[in-house]
């Protein structure tokens, strides 16, 4: 058995890679599926269609390698995070879509919360903030709004479960409920200091526990797939939220070591090992990842809009056909004009935490084209990625001044790669393995398996592509992200 099969479950699409024991790429299959908006602000998906997406794109990788399921020593999955659904147990029927982490329908009942004052209990136990961004809040309103499911739940008929706990169900043919760590750690209901459920914050979201699945290390054993799905029963062995399997794919294994990934959003994360850092800048507490029982934690800063800014500009705007034209415009701009786009399209996220912010547009001109809004959209990305690395700083000290690891499809991009080092003031190391979802998935499997080594041993396979150093002078960087500030200012004040 010399292969491992990782399923990247994300918000536009569904990939599976398979890689050799060695961790190397070997085959790669891709889905896109449709996003659904039922009104300003909510996004859903069909569930059936992650499963399907998940089911069609595992068969073809490993088709594509030439390999069978008899090669495959296990299966590691990773995830978009805090998106949420909920099933019948017994028939596997969904109750509805799924509500996207995206999704701001929430909101009210987050101010309620805060202003009843819950907010300083349910961060201590959980290093979150009352925002919609997470699960729990999610998950009451599907309560709520589904005629009998809380009755339903109540009696143990129903599940729910992050996109990981639905894929775990449907692959195993109903036989595990289960989810990790790092995904428990993002629903708003977990106390990542005790590493339990916890029963006093599901009360006060009125949230049976029988709904909630069991809660396992990020490698470890999580069921056998349904023999009929690939031709034999494999092994699940490994399961981290996207955001953490970045962080073990880019081997942040030591205190101190930061990533940034640039997928539909950005989320940086900061290894703090074992401590729990309660954040004084609105970041979050996390869990970066738990193995043998041992927890690292974790402060994580979320971007909502990052890759999804030039999604807009090809099918918004529509005055690209190809996230790839942006560079060339972005060059091509006129970069005096000093055009500033707040992509906060459902709302900012960290260090602001403003859901009912929305998106603008500075410093507009007659001369203003397609260049200067694809050069302002890029720009974007890098200015919220500041944000996060100052609130780090400020939490966790001189330990955030070193190199940024980044990866994603942004990071892609030279001159996208380039503003952040400047924009940062720091180096921005990019790996030449990219794929670090899905490699951190993999590692954990294949860990687990006996097929791959451990964390050291990962670590000193990790490769560097191509650093990035800050070529700005200071004062055009503190001159450009003040002019953000400002801007970011404006938008907070405009509801």
């Amino acid at each position: 058995m010399s292969h491992i099969l990782a399923i990247d479950q994300g918000t536009t699409s569904s990939r599976a890679i398979l890689f050799d024991a060695r961790l190397r790429p070997v085959a790669l299959a891709q889905e896109e599926f449709p996003q659904i908006f039922p009104a300003p602000g909510q996004v859903e998906h069909d569930p059936t269609s992650l499963w399907s997406t998940v089911a069609a794109t595992a068969r073809a990788a490993i088709e594509k390698a030439g390999a069978s399921a008899a090669g495959i020593a296990a299966i590691g999955i990773t995830n978009q995070r805090e998106t949420t659904l909920l099933w019948d147990r017994r028939t596997g029927q969904p109750l509805h879509n799924a509500i996207v982490w995206q999704d701001r329908r929430t909101a009210p009942l987050c101010t309620e919360l805060r202003e009843a004052g819950h907010e300083p209990m349910i961060t201590a136990r959980t290093g979150l903030l009352c925002d919609p961004y997470f699960s729990g809040t999610k998950l009451k309103w599907l309560l709520d709004h589904i005629p009998g499911a809380r009755a339903r739940a109540a009696k143990g008929e129903l599940a729910f479960g992050t996109v990981d706990s639905w894929l775990i169900w449907n692959l195993t043919g109903g036989r595990t409920h289960a989810t990790d760590a790092t995904n428990a750690a993002r629903t708003l209901l977990y106390n990542i200091a005790e590493n339990r459920w916890d029963e006093e914050i599901c009360a006060l979201l009125d949230i049976p526990l029988p709904l909630l699945p069991e809660v396992r290390d990020c490698a470890g054993d999580f069921g056998m797939t349904r023999p009929d799905l690939f031709g034999r029963e494999i092994p699940i062995l490994g399961v981290a939220g996207d955001q953490q399997a970045a962080t073990i794919g880019q081997a942040c294994f030591a205190p101190g070591m930061m990533k940034s990934t640039y997928g539909t959003g950005c989320f940086a994360l900061l290894n703090t090992g074992t401590d729990l850092v309660p954040s004084k800048n609105r970041l979050l507490s996390t869990i970066a990842y738990r193995l043998k029982g041992e927890t690292t934690y974790a402060l994580e800063g979320s971007i909502f809009i990052a890759g999804a800014v030039v999604q807009w500009l090809r099918d918004g705007l529509k005055i690209i056909r190809e996230a790839r034209e942006t560079q060339p415009l972005a060059e091509a701009a006129d970069e005096a004009q000093g055009v500033v786009l707040v992509p906060a399209f459902t709302g900012l996220g960290a260090p602001y935490w403003q859901p009912e912010s929305r998106g603008a547009v500075f410093g507009l001109t007659r001369n203003s084209g397609p260049a200067e809004l694809a050069r302002a959209a890029l720009e974007s990305v890098g200015y919220q990625t500041r944000d996060l690395l100052e609130a780090m700083r400020a939490d966790w000290g001189a330990a955030a001044e070193g190199v940024l690891r980044v990866d994603g499809g942004m990071s892609a991009s030279d001159w996208s790669m380039q503003f952040l080092a400047d924009i940062i003031g720091q180096p921005v190391d990019r790996p030449v393995v990219t794929e670090t979802t899905a490699l951190g998935a993999a590692f954990l499997a294949g860990m687990e398996a006996g097929v791959s080594g451990g964390p050291g041993e990962f670590a000193a396979a990790w490769a560097l592509d191509r650093r990035f150093a800050p070529a700005m002078a200071e004062p055009a960087r503190e001159a450009k992200y003040a002019r953000w500030r400002r801007a970011v200012a404006a938008c907070m004040d405009f509801r």
